[in-house]
């Protein structure tokens, strides 16, 4: 596979001898996975039905409910019932992350801030039992036209799509969790068939949007509460340095996400302890996740 000279000189100059690793996860056929959506069925019964269709899967050693497609397309399954009824979401494993990294609960207020297509959105819902209370922000028309339709597929309850860009909601409002799931540059979803274009400039202009939203996600947040930063990117810019920015402002620190959690994921070194890096492979699109908390408001002496 050809990668761009822009893209294999910086994944070289960042990563050194990992590089290759990302590289060879690029080239990979990368496999069909789903998501069991927990409003509606449950894992035993969505491989039933996808056995019965003659389709074998494999859950993630994290997750029973994502699973992997072992002889199987997206075209085979959108035909089924299971995909018809809104008993599972068509999702990449890596993306399953962030929201189970959220940890959101039940009555929590909850923030999703570039929610578009749904998939974390309503994941945040059936993790929560439904229970918890979404705002997600989408600021496409089309795409936020879309993510309705999504969560209404799902069944997810107590959502609320707001047609903005998230860093024009008022700084009254307050949340207990925030996903910021940010644009990016996809470099960490590079294939055969989509090599993706990038730029320094595009770069820098995505890396310059990601820190604008991120600040915006700190003031939003209560103290002493949680968010959950990520990106489809195996950029540093777009990952370590963004969240390193936020540190060096203060009234953040990290959370460290649980290695353990994730058995049997392909994960790249990070420069900042505590984050997650998923490298590219068969079953893995690249993805960086990182959790902050927000510090508490400083007693009156």
């Amino acid at each position: 596979m050809e990668i761009s000279a822009f893209l294999s000189e910086k994944l070289s100059a960042q990563y050194g001898d990992e590089a290759a690793r990302i590289f060879a996860g690029f080239s990979s056929q990368r496999l069909t996975t789903l998501r069991v959506n927990r409003l509606k069925t449950d894992a035993d019964t969505v491989r039933r039905a996808l056995a019965d269709a003659g389709i074998e899967t494999q859950a993630a050693a994290w997750s029973e409910d994502a699973l992997i497609l072992l002889n199987a397309k997206e075209d085979a399954v959108s035909a089924l019932p299971i995909f018809e009824n809104g008993e599972i979401y068509m999702q990449s494993l890596s993306s399953m992350i962030p929201p189970i990294v959220l940890g959101a609960k039940p009555e929590e207020n909850v923030l999703d801030m570039a929610a578009a297509p749904g998939g974390k959105t309503t994941q945040i819902a059936a993790l929560t039992g439904g229970r918890a209370m979404i705002t997600a922000c989408e600021r496409n028309k089309m795409r936020a036209d879309r993510l309705r339709y999504n969560i209404e597929r799902q069944g997810a309850p107590r959502v609320t799509v707001m047609n903005m860009d998230a860093r024009q909601l008022d700084d009254l409002f307050s949340f207990d969790r925030i996903l910021l799931d940010a644009p990016c540059s996809g470099s960490g979803t590079v294939t055969e068939g989509s090599r993706g274009q990038f730029s320094k400039d595009y770069l820098d202009r995505t890396v310059k949007m990601q820190k604008t939203l991120l600040d915006k996600a700190i003031r939003l947040l209560k103290p002493e509460h949680e968010l959950v930063y990520s990106t489809c990117s195996v950029f540093r810019e777009e990952n370590e340095e963004v969240i390193a920015s936020a540190l060096k402002k203060g009234g953040v620190s990290i959370v460290p996400i649980d290695d353990a959690a994730f058995e049997g994921m392909p994960k790249l070194p990070t420069t900042i302890e505590g984050t997650l890096c998923v490298c590219p492979d068969e079953r893995y699109e690249g993805f960086f996740v990182a959790k902050l908390k927000k510090a508490g408001k400083s007693k009156k002496k």
